[in-house]
């Protein structure tokens, strides 16, 4: 996987051990999140990712553990070239601090299918039908 630095402030990605699924991604400003806020966190990396495949920003588990703060909505598709930011949710009662260089989140490199779309009348009928959001069982 290529990266690029954007600016002084940013910091490689690295792994925390050989077999780490995900790179760390790390702040390149200082911010604060409030409780119950969000702030898009930048990395001042653009990211490009081999051929086939996505980044998807992932969050840290020790920030939701300890600090109950989480990712969302990261993609890094094939093609994107910009600064990756991480939308971090703070949901938490307390303000969270971020400092430059903290780890904020992890990018995790997958396989992707490019499916063509197929617009049909209706779909074949499954065991499992519309059931969902609990539907197969009970834990």
């Amino acid at each position: 996987m290529q990266f690029s630095k954007l600016s002084e402030n940013a910091t490689a990605p690295t792994r925390g051990s050989a077999k780490a699924a995900g790179y760390d991604l790390f702040s390149a400003y200082d911010y604060s999140i409030g409780p119950m806020d969000k702030a898009i966190v930048k990395t001042d990396i653009q990211i490009a990712v081999p051929s086939g495949c996505y980044g998807r920003v992932a969050p840290r588990s020790g920030l939701a553990a300890k600090h109950f703060i989480d990712v969302g909505a990261g993609v890094v598709d094939e093609d994107y070239r910009g600064n990756v930011g991480v939308v971090l949710f703070n949901f938490s009662k307390e303000t969270f601090e971020v400092k430059k260089g903290d780890r904020v989140a992890q990018l995790v490199c997958e396989r992707i299918c490019y499916p063509d779309l197929q617009e049909l009348k209706t779909l074949d009928e499954t065991e499992r039908g519309a059931g969902g959001f609990g539907s197969t069982g009970s834990n």
